[in-house]
């Protein structure tokens, strides 16, 4: 395939927080994936309207009408992390509100991006959504299936795993995870990427006990108890946001 106009939308993940440039601004592996899709098939051009934060029906609502304005023949929809973490979310439900906004893209003639969720097995407190998550990424299989989308497999990704691999507060990718991300997408689109970006790290040193658990708690006085601030608050860490690439330009 050669895409001429890419558009990106999402939350954080695909915004690329835990990815910053140099100027301060973030980068993401969308962002990357754009890059590789100009150097294998000349210009691109790529817009991405996802803001951190958002749920899944305000991608669907706010980002999926002003996608379809941009008239893109390639979209990544990465959405529902969020709704995710939330008690008693019903990945039923979310999928259903997905496989619509992928109709409405395929009706539009634009291909389309999915990804699985990474498997938090091994993250304390968010590895209780595992149920419901791993619903929710069958549910993406099959909505690809039937409506011809590619899908970035990041539940089944051993690298990811990885601590190194994460920005410090656990949720968000770190440039290293962003640029294999990036390289993954690259790869299911029919790429030919660099070799090697599938292969994990060697183990890391483990820490003493003391260390670990001092970290656990940093950790959760410094992102989980500010996160469940704002959901008490009914507050969103993107509000008054707006999308850092509105406008499609040479990727």
């Amino acid at each position: 395939m050669a895409w001429q106009r890419y558009v990106a939308i999402g939350d954080s993940f695909t915004e690329g927080v835990g990815d910053p440039a140099p100027d301060g601004s973030l980068v993401g592996w969308a962002d990357r994936l754009a890059t590789h899709l100009s150097a294998a098939q000349g210009e691109v051009e790529y817009a991405n309207l996802a803001v951190r934060g958002r749920l899944l029906g305000q991608v669907v609502d706010e980002q999926v009408p002003a996608a379809l304005a941009l008239a893109p023949d390639l979209v990544s929809i990465v959405a529902g992390g969020n709704d995710l973490l939330r008690p008693g979310a019903d990945p039923d439900a979310l999928a259903a509100v997905m496989e619509d906004a992928v109709l409405r893209l395929r009706a539009a003639g634009a291909d389309v991006l999915l990804a699985t969720g990474v498997d938090p097995r091994a993250t304390p407190i968010i590895g209780r959504t595992r149920g419901r998550s791993a619903t929710y990424n069958a549910h993406l299989w099959s909505i690809a299936a039937r409506h011809g989308a590619y899908v970035l497999d990041q539940w089944g990704a051993a690298w990811v795993q990885d601590a190194r691999m994460w920005d410090v507060d656990r949720l968000h990718l770190a440039p290293e995870g962003h640029r294999r991300t990036a390289l993954a997408a690259a790869a299911v689109l029919g790429l030919d990427v660099e070799p090697g970006w599938s292969t994990p790290l060697d183990p890391a040193p483990e820490l003493p006990r003391r260390e670990r658990l001092a970290g656990e708690l940093a950790w959760v006085r410094s992102f989980v108890v500010p996160w469940v601030g704002r959901r008490v608050r009914g507050r969103s860490s993107g509000d008054g946001r707006t999308a850092k690439r509105p406008v499609p330009t040479p990727a």
